[in-house]
């Protein structure tokens, strides 16, 4: 076939096997698409909603995903004698990542001390000797060391195959899912100069509801750690909220009620003093999550969302369960909110952004590209972006979390927030706007809006890290 012939059919979707028998992958990269014109468009996107799911390293979704940088081998580091029987690898060797179920695995450590032990020096192959919270007396071994089956995230791979699939993207910080979500509404957690909110609060739920006396981690410029040097988790550095108000954006954060109608752990919103002793909370943050299928539907969807899961959908490994079962009905939940997005009236202006907030303690072979004095950058995670101003393509860029508050920043004028988000590339450069807008192709699920409509909330918190 024609080279160039090729190219078009590729980017047009409608081709991908003839193009297969040159070597080409069965979805173009970027670096294969058209170049983006010198003087850039205008952004058409007026709504851009985030959708963020739960521990998952880019590897552990994506290993062989064609075309994208994954694996199916993984490095892991000599286990000491006194572990042995637990983990029979006396000296460094290489294992194969083994297929498994995406409820599969373990709440493996994945605050700063579990990053820096699976990063080993950038050896990247500590993630078999990092113990297995709580305690610590066992070691995580080869359980790390899977990838999920593409059957069970089908909806994921076909947004993935449809629309873009990013696989550099890092974590801002090298922590846990409550840094990750503050880092998600204010590119990073400075509370001084010289340091940063790094890990969790020590007391549930996680926020200004927090007990008295409960306090984070703290990270100096100097990377000096201290797991409980933090202060009171409720903060008063600006997040997005601030910026967004001030230009009159609207905005909303749609997150899951805990059992006794508190907020759990996921509501970043929580940990905002601002926010939290506002009327904002109640009218901007609202639950249960699913309001955001009836916004949609009765055209309320604010300019900027974000869209927290019920454990029970939220691909955290092992959220027990259902009549004695783990479930995970994560895939579902996101296309149905992708879905709901794509049959609005919103669907021609609008930026869906699917991302998993940490990796997890989940093998990734990738190293961060770099390191700044506040604890990041951290491991690989995925990130799917699903618009009608996207080309099918594997997206190769450097990205971090903070290119997401970035690229809000960049597309309503705000100005920045913080150090990660004046540094992140923002993910503009993954759309084209100069295309017209695609139609919408919905993404085949089992289940309806009415499933999650209908849904017994579980009341629990997802995550303990």
């Amino acid at each position: 076939m024609n080279p160039r012939l090729c190219m078009i059919v590729v980017i047009a979707g409608a081709a991908i096997a003839a193009c297969a028998g040159s070597g080409s992958p069965s979805v173009p990269t970027s670096d294969m698409l058209p170049a983006t014109p010198a003087k850039k468009p205008a952004s058409p996107i007026q709504h851009v909603v985030i959708i963020v799911q739960e521990n998952r390293s880019f590897d552990n979704l994506f290993a062989t995903f064609p075309g994208a940088d994954g694996t199916t081998t993984g490095k892991v580091e000599a286990v000491p004698p006194s572990q042995q029987s637990q983990c029979p690898f006396p000296r460094p060797t290489t294992v194969p990542l083994t297929k498994s179920t995406l409820v599969e695995g373990d709440d493996f450590g994945h605050v700063y001390g579990d990053f820096l032990i699976d990063y080993d020096k950038g050896h990247v192959d500590g993630f078999n000797v990092d113990p297995i919270p709580p305690g610590g007396g066992k070691i995580a071994c080869l359980y790390p060391y899977v990838y999920v089956d593409p059957a069970q995230i089908k909806q994921y791979w076909n947004m993935a195959t449809k629309y873009v699939l990013a696989d550099h993207l890092f974590q801002t910080q090298a922590s846990s899912s409550f840094t990750a979500h503050q880092d998600l509404i204010a590119g990073g957690t400075r509370i001084g100069k010289l340091e940063s909110v790094i890990d969790d609060p020590w007391s549930f739920p996680w926020g200004c509801d927090s007990p008295p006396g409960t306090v984070t981690g703290l990270i100096t410029n100097k990377l000096k750690y201290n797991k409980t040097g933090g202060p009171f988790p409720c903060y008063k550095y600006k997040t997005l909220r601030d910026s967004l108000d001030a230009k009159g954006v609207t905005w909303k954060f749609y997150t899951p009620t805990g059992s006794g109608g508190k907020p759990w752990l996921w509501n970043a919103f929580d940990a905002i003093k601002a926010v939290r002793n506002s009327p904002e909370w109640g009218k901007k943050v609202v639950s249960p999550e699913t309001l955001i299928l009836s916004d949609l539907q009765n055209g309320a969807l604010p300019a900027v969302s974000w869209v927290i899961p019920d454990a029970f959908n939220s691909d955290h490994p092992q959220e027990c369960c259902i009549n004695g079962k783990d479930v995970d009905h994560g895939p579902q939940w996101v296309a149905t909110v992708v879905n709901a997005v794509g049959r609005s009236k919103y669907w021609n202006s609008s930026a869906v952004i699917v991302l998993w907030d940490d990796w997890g303690g989940f093998y990734d072979h990738v190293p961060p590209p770099f390191f700044d004095n506040q604890g990041g950058l951290g491991f690989r995670i995925p990130m799917l972006i699903v618009s009608p101003y996207v080309l099918p393509h594997i997206e190769h860029t450097q990205y971090e979390t903070a290119s997401i508050v970035r690229f809000i920043e960049d597309n309503w004028g705000l100005g920045t927030l913080q150090a990660p988000d004046a540094r992140a590339t923002s993910i503009t450069n993954a759309f084209h706007f100069n295309q017209a807008p695609r139609a919408f192709t919905a993404i085949p699920s089992e289940y309806s809006p009415a499933f999650f409509l209908h849904q017994q909330p579980s009341g629990l918190p997802v995550d303990t890290e």
